[in-house]
């Protein structure tokens, strides 16, 4: 009676507690108050390298996801918690499907069996499988540190190794068809935002976000330099770090960009009171409306008048807003990026010149942007071995 329905060992409460050892040999002892109905009066002891384990409490995975992504924003970017948002969409829709509506239930055999849908779904290569699944595992180690989940999930969690050669992106546009772009540009569609924002891109190699946080006191015609910094509205991928000023030496987008100030650029503010160097009739651009400039102008219909891929130009879906992406020669701001940085490489700027240039450490650029043939690389070097 009074044991909750079971009897209590012979000796009652103290019996639970061990026999004493000798006080030299005795270790610390933490007490727990348990229901007086259960064991009156008293304390059970237990040793003080006694693990307690808390039970998980319920949460949805779409809260958990949530207030995951809001934990991050004293300690991430925006850019990374983006991307975040992006990949555990994935396992929100694995969710969806299966039924798993309580963080509680999650497993390591649940955790495998979400990493097999994603293998199977045919939509993922290994980097980027290799990618959602670290940020996954980051997840359910929050979700362990919340409560969420049972302690020791996220160490199941068996990321895929991707070769270094893998994670380099092939992708890049090359110096002449740039160029080939810009003096389309130039003649045809000069010192229009399309112009702007692709002539910009290419020379400096900066990042679209970089390009939409400039405002129009950044650009000093005088001295022919932008300058980059990180503001609350529109922060910069690397925070304070990112901040720099970057020279315009191409005297064409020297004109280029005070003709667009001057003539084109829409007088407007943003939501911040602030101007914005780069502007639609709205204000300060989205980062997808300059991503839609790229791949339109990238286009060869668009700069050359012709179609690689013999299509016809009354049927192909490309030749609309919002579809210029689904030409498969058009390509998007981050391989405008690396075709910069790697005709900077190839002009003979030092690496870490372009590092600083660009915003990207020496070894991210050599493993990541560096597009250079092994020929290119060894003529580069060549001046400076005649000597020897």
């Amino acid at each position: 009676m009074g044991w909750g329905g079971f009897e209590p060992p012979e000796g009652g409460p103290a019996a639970l507690r061990g026999s004493r050892r000798s006080d030299a040999n005795r270790r610390p002892a933490i007490a727990i108050c348990v229901d007086s109905r259960h064991f009156p009066g008293d304390l059970v002891s237990l040793p003080h390298d006694s693990v307690i384990q808390m039970s998980p409490e319920p949460l949805t995975p779409t809260d958990a996801v949530d207030q995951y992504l809001a934990s991050r924003q004293a300690d991430a970017a925006q850019s990374t918690i983006q991307n975040h948002r992006y990949r555990l969409k994935q396992f929100l829709r694995w969710a969806d499907q299966t039924g798993l509506d309580d963080m509680t239930e999650m497993s390591g055999r649940k955790a495998e069996q979400y990493k097999n849908w994603r293998l199977t779904s045919g939509e993922v290569n290994t980097v980027t499988l290799e990618q959602q699944l670290r940020t996954f595992r980051v997840f359910i180690r929050w979700c362990e540190s919340n409560d969420a989940v049972e302690s020791g999930v996220a160490e199941k969690i068996l990321v895929p190794k991707v070769a270094e050669s893998e994670k380099v992106r092939d992708d890049y546009i090359d110096y002449d068809t740039a160029e080939t772009i810009i003096d389309y540009l130039m003649q045809f569609q000069y010192a229009t935002l399309s112009h702007v924002v692709f002539h910009l891109l290419w020379h400096t190699g900066m990042r679209r976000g970089t390009l939409r946080a400039l405002d129009k006191e950044d650009w000093y015609p005088g001295d022919s330099y932008l300058r980059v910094r990180h503001r609350d509205e529109t922060p910069l991928k690397l925070g304070d770090n990112g901040e720099r000023n970057i020279s315009i030496s191409d005297e064409r987008l020297t004109t280029v960009l005070s003709d667009y100030v001057a003539h084109t650029r829409h007088d407007v503010m943003d939501d911040h009171g602030r101007e914005p160097l780069i502007t639609t009739p709205y204000g300060r651009p989205a980062k997808t409306t300059l991503q839609s400039h790229v791949y339109r102008v990238t286009r060869p219909c668009y700069y050359a008048n012709e179609c690689p891929h013999d299509r016809d130009p009354d049927k192909c879906e490309a030749t609309e807003h919002p579809w210029y992406s689904k030409c498969p020669s058009s390509v998007s701001p981050h391989p405008v990026r690396r075709g910069a940085i790697t005709a900077h490489l190839n002009r003979d700027v030092p690496m870490e010149i372009a590092s600083e240039r660009m915003n990207v450490s020496v070894d991210t650029l050599e493993l990541h942007y560096d597009a250079r043939s092994l020929e290119e690389k060894r003529q580069n070097r060549k001046q400076y071995l005649d000597n020897l």
